[in-house]
């Protein structure tokens, strides 16, 4: 595998490569580490300049425009979304964006929500236990974060269903390679939500909620900003957060049972030392980080490892090869609850770092925790379903015996 890496091709996958990337991520850091891609693009795989480009605005943009133009076609609903919400923005936007979400995101605020996450994963654990059979995605892992984020934006809980189906058809158009399909679907999804938006902000500017509590009624009134956002701003920016919160969390929350299912010595340390949840967490998020990969652009020309590369050129920041780089992780491949220090940029870094970090530790704290303690020894079935994505890594099942 190492031979042919400098013909990894993300437009084109090798054989094996979405379902088991990780063989090839250590064969990127190893030979290949700047790796030009068929359509001009680059490649990166490395922690120190995937960290280094984060926390660099000035050479490396996040402004997608130009790639997303072609890509979803100028003026579509995907690229209304993705050119204008939080992730895939610069200042002003995405200042006036994150000084409210953080304003918001408080680590008091977060602490508030503490009591309402457990009280929601406690009667989830109380429906698995009458089921015993359970697909721990569907019935766990994906339920949290929809109703942590719909309590975030008080989005009515009868209103919620569809939620999920929206995210991951956006979500899911991010992907290097789109069959006429996926695209099709992102674009009805981005239709469709911002149609129940508009519905649900006109209702909200009418009857206005605690803006302590209520990140929407914060967003129609601009609170912790310089100024309003306009109503295509906000109503992307109500789609990035429920989009944000959701699919990484889930994530996060699936791949960490399947390791401590995978690795029961670790799931044995946890359970006889519940201290090395956060810890666990840190590490479930490096070991399989819910994003594996990342974008800049570059505003002026750069060389990196010697190479130069030209101005306007997108750059694939490779999140999760980066977060087995050996430079900076002892045994990388080795699962460890009690790894320190941990260094990984599960959450991006610089001014992007997620907002959300905060309170998808929480969710990842508290769901992992009490599983294990409510179901010690629960064991996964041989059939489960991977997301079969490659940006994003996670489970479409996980069908479980509790």
């Amino acid at each position: 595998m190492t031979s042919d890496i400098s013909n990894l091709d993300l437009m084109n996958p090798p054989e094996g490569f979405i379902d088991n990337p990780f063989p090839f991520y250590d064969a990127l850091l190893s030979s290949a580490p700047v790796l030009a891609q068929p359509d001009g693009s680059v490649l990166l795989s490395r922690h120190a300049d995937l960290d280094r480009i984060y926390r660099d605005t000035t050479l490396y943009s996040s402004d997608k425009k130009a790639v997303f133009g072609p890509k979803f076609g100028p003026g579509s609903p995907l690229f209304e979304h993705h050119t204008t919400s939080l992730v895939f923005s610069d200042p002003p936007l995405h200042t006036r964006v994150r000084k409210i979400m953080t304003s918001a995101l408080t680590p008091r605020a977060i602490a508030r929500m503490e009591p309402g996450l457990i009280q929601t994963v406690d009667l989830l654990l109380d429906r698995l236990e009458v089921k015993r059979q359970v697909d721990l995605i569907e019935d766990y892992a994906a339920t949290i974060p929809i109703q942590i984020i719909g309590n975030l934006l008080d989005v009515p809980v009868d209103e919620r269903e569809p939620l999920r189906d929206w995210s991951l058809a956006i979500l899911g158009a991010l992907e290097p390679a789109l069959t006429a399909k996926q695209l099709e679907d992102g674009h009805a999804a981005v239709r469709d939500f911002k149609e129940y938006l508009a519905d649900l902000v006109a209702r909200r500017r009418a009857a206005p909620g605690d803006p302590e509590t209520d990140v929407l009624t914060r967003l129609i009134r601009g609170e912790g900003a310089d100024e309003k956002l306009s109503e295509i701003e906000l109503l992307q920016n109500c789609i990035f957060i429920l989009n944000a919160g959701h699919e990484t969390t889930t994530n996060l929350i699936g791949n960490g049972l399947a390791l401590l299912h995978d690795h029961p010595e670790q799931r044995q340390r946890l359970m006889d030392d519940p201290s090395l949840i956060n810890t666990a967490v840190e590490e479930v998020l490096r070991f399989r980080s819910p994003n594996q990969f990342g974008n800049r652009e570059t505003t002026a020309d750069v060389v990196i490892d010697g190479r130069s590369i030209a101005k306007g050129t997108n750059l694939h920041l490779c999140i999760g090869a980066a977060n087995r780089d050996p430079a900076v992780f002892p045994d990388p491949g080795r699962f460890d609850i009690s790894r320190k220090p941990n260094r990984h940029l599960a959450f991006a870094g610089g001014p992007h770092v997620c907002a959300g970090l905060t309170l998808a530790r929480l969710e990842g704290r508290v769901a992992l925790s009490r599983f294990v303690t409510r179901f010690p020894d629960f064991q996964l079935s041989y059939e489960r379903v991977r997301g079969g994505r490659m940006r994003f890594r996670g489970y479409a099942s996980l069908p479980a015996n509790l």
